[in-house]
C-alpha cells in the first residue's frame, strides 16, 4: 500500500507537485524499487551456493550440507556469519586503498548490472535503449577490479593469477559480443525487452541460433570462472590466484560477485534465447515465474558442467577461443547476416 502511494506522488496523481518533499518522496521510491531488486538478487546468491553443494553432493553419491538447519537450509547463514566474524588481515606490504577497493568495486559492478534485466514486461529499474551495450560495459570494467586486486596485494601469485584471469575474460567477451551482434541483427535493437517480444511468435531465438547458443553458453562459462574453465583459481600452480591474500569479507565479496555474476549470465542466456518471461506453452500467460523457471535451468547447466568435466590446461583454454570460437562466431555473424539480407529480413535501421 505504501508502495502504491509514493508511486502515485512521484507520477503526480497526488497533492505533491512540486518542492523537496516531492523530491524526498522520488529518492525514497527509487530506493525501494533499487531493494525491491538487490534484497532477492543477495537472497539468491546465498542460496545459490547451498544449492550447488546439494546438486554436487547428490551426483557425487554423497548428502551435501545436512547439519545446519532443516536439510542444511541455513548453512548459508552460518557461513556468513563466519565471514564476518573472522578477523580482517591485511598484508603490510600490500596497495592499502587499491586492495580494499578491489572487492567493493567486483561487488558493485555485480549488482549494478541488474539495473536493465528485465523479469517481466515493465519490471526493471531501467529501461535502456541500449541495454545490451550497458551489460557489456558494466561486464568489461569488471576486469579491472580482478587486475586491481592481483596487483594490490603486491604477491607474484596474486599477480600472476590476475594476469591469468584477465586475459581469459576480456578473451571471451570478443566472442560473446559476437554472438550478441548474431541475435541483435534479428532483433534491430539494442533494448532488452524488445528482444525477448521478437520471440514472442512462438521462436525462441535457440532454435535458429543453436550453434550461437552453445558458444555463448561455453563462452559464459569462462566469464564467470567456472569449471572447467576456472583458471583463474588455480589452487595446484597459484595457491589461489588473484584472491589469495584476501580474507574475512573482503574475500566474501569476490565469492559473491562471482556468484551474481553466474545469476546474471543465466538470466541473459535466457533473454537472448530462451524467450525470456515468454511462456514455452501457447496460450498460457508469461511472466516472471516462467523467466525464474528458464534462468534456474542454466544455473543447473553450470552445476553439472562443473561436476563432469576436468580442468582445462590455459593454453587449450585460449586455443578454444582463438582458434575456434572467435572464428566460428565472425562467420555466425556474417551467416546470419547474409540470410537475412538474401530473404529481405533485415529489420529496418
Amino acid at each position: 500500500m505504501w508502495f502504491m502511494i509514493f508511486f502515485n506522488l512521484v507520477r503526480g496523481k497526488g497533492r505533491l507537485k512540486s518542492g523537496p518533499l516531492k523530491m524526498m518522496v522520488t529518492i525514497i521510491y527509487f530506493i525501494l524499487k533499487i531493494l525491491i531488486i538487490v534484497v532477492p538478487l543477495l537472497i539468491a546468491v546465498a542460496y545459490l551456493t547451498l544449492a550447488e553443494r546439494k546438486v554436487l553432493g547428490y551426483m557425487q553419491a554423497r548428502k551435501g550440507p545436512n547439519v545446519v538447519g532443516i536439510y542444511g537450509l541455513l548453512q548459508p547463514l552460518a557461513d556468513g556469519v563466519k565471514l564476518f566474524t573472522k578477523e580482517m588481515i591485511i598484508p603490510h606490504h600490500a596497495n592499502l586503498f587499491i586492495y580494499i577497493i578491489a572487492p567493493v568495486l567486483s561487488f558493485t559492478l555485480a549488482l549494478i548490472a541488474w539495473g536493465v534485466i528485465p523479469y517481466e514486461r515493465g519490471v526493471l529499474i531501467s529501461d535502456l535503449k541500449i541495454g545490451i551495450l550497458y551489460l557489456l560495459a558494466v561486464s568489461s570494467i569488471s576486469v579491472y577490479a580482478t587486475l586491481m586486486s592481483g596487483w594490490a596485494s603486491q604477491s607474484k601469485y596474486a599477480f600472476l593469477g590476475a594476469i591469468r584471469a584477465a586475459a581469459q575474460m576480456i578473451s571471451y567477451e570478443v566472442s560473446i559480443g559476437l554472438i550478441i551482434i548474431s541475435v541483435i541483427l534479428c532483433v534491430g535493437s539494442f533494448n532488452i525487452i524488445e528482444i525477448v517480444l521478437a520471440q514472442s511468435n512462438g521462436v525462441w531465438f535457440l532454435f535458429p541460433l543453436f550453434p550461437a547458443a552453445i558458444m555463448f553458453f561455453a563462452s559464459a562459462l569462462a566469464e564467470t570462472n567456472r569449471a572447467p574453465f576456472d583458471l583463474t583459481e588455480g589452487e595446484s600452480e597459484l595457491v589461489s590466484g588473484y584472491n589469495v591474500e584476501y580474507a574475512s569479507m573482503s574475500f566474501a565479496l569476490f565469492f559473491l560477485a562471482e556468484y551474481a555474476h553466474i545469476i546474471l549470465m543465466s538470466c541473459l542466456t535466457t533473454i537472448l534465447f530462451l524467450g525470456g518471461w515468454l511462456s514455452p506453452i501457447p496460450y498460457f500467460r508469461g511472466g516472471a515465474g516462467w523467466f525464474g523457471l528458464k534462468a534456474a535451468l542454466i544455473i543447473l547447466l553450470f552445476i553439472w558442467v562443473r561436476a563432469s568435466f576436468p580442468r582445462m590446461r590455459y593454453d587449450q583454454l585460449m586455443a578454444l577461443l582463438w582458434k575456434s570460437y572467435l572464428p566460428l562466431s565472425l562467420a555466425f555473424v556474417v551467416l546470419v547476416a547474409s540470410i537475412l539480407l538474401g530473404f529481405n529480413g533485415l529489420p529496418p535501421s
